[in-house]
């Protein structure tokens, strides 16, 4: 970083916003293979979270890649680049007073202990949307799968590229077994529990 370059320290800290909106912000990571519902569950969760009065986001990666990350692939390198760049951009809206979602399949552990780093303890929340392969490919709402199995798509994660399931996450949630709803209970009831929510 160029050493000309100085933070200049805000005049509202995260705590007045906190105390502003009446709840804490944080990150809802959700990660998990295509098709086993992470985008489908971060917005029945922010939809749950507007209906309580709470400010949140949900940053979705294919949204992503249409404007911020347009320009990346999926080759490895691109993929840290992804993450590393919604970390940043999870941490802004944290900083504002939001609970943000995000969405992506951030398949390698060490990005997204990464990303992990950049909250203060406990803001940063890893939720494991757990669902077999074979459902995820039976599901395949966009056509990926059956796209990576006939060559079309290189790299696709869970066909010939590593997935790197979270080892010790804050939640799992099985869409296999919960419905949308169910799951979307459990991720509320939890930032009730942490005391991120009244």
């Amino acid at each position: 970083m160029d050493n000309h370059i100085i933070w200049h320290k805000s005049a509202i800290t995260r705590e007045d916003r906190h105390h502003l909106n009446g709840h804490k912000s944080g990150v809802l990571w959700f990660t998990g293979l295509s098709g086993s519902g992470k985008s489908t569950l971060a917005n029945a969760v922010d939809a749950q979270l507007y209906e309580l009065g709470v400010r949140s986001y949900v940053l979705d990666g294919d949204n992503i890649r249409h404007g911020l990350n347009k320009g990346l692939g999926f080759g490895i390198e691109d993929r840290i680049e992804n993450i590393r760049r919604i970390g940043e951009v999870a941490k802004l809206f944290a900083d504002s007073g939001q609970i943000v979602s995000t969405a992506f399949i951030s398949p390698f552990r060490e990005d997204r202990e990464q990303a992990r780093s950049l909250f203060p303890s406990g803001e940063f929340i890893e939720i494991f949307v757990d669902c077999p392969l074979a459902v995820c490919e039976k599901r395949d709402p966009k056509g990926l799968y059956r796209k990576a199995r006939r060559g079309e798509i290189r790299d696709f994660t869970g066909i010939d590229s590593p997935y790197e399931a979270p080892l010790n996450p804050e939640l799992i949630i099985e869409t296999y077994r919960h419905s949308i709803f169910k799951a979307a209970d459990i991720v509320v009831s939890y930032l009730r529990n942490q005391k991120f929510i009244p």
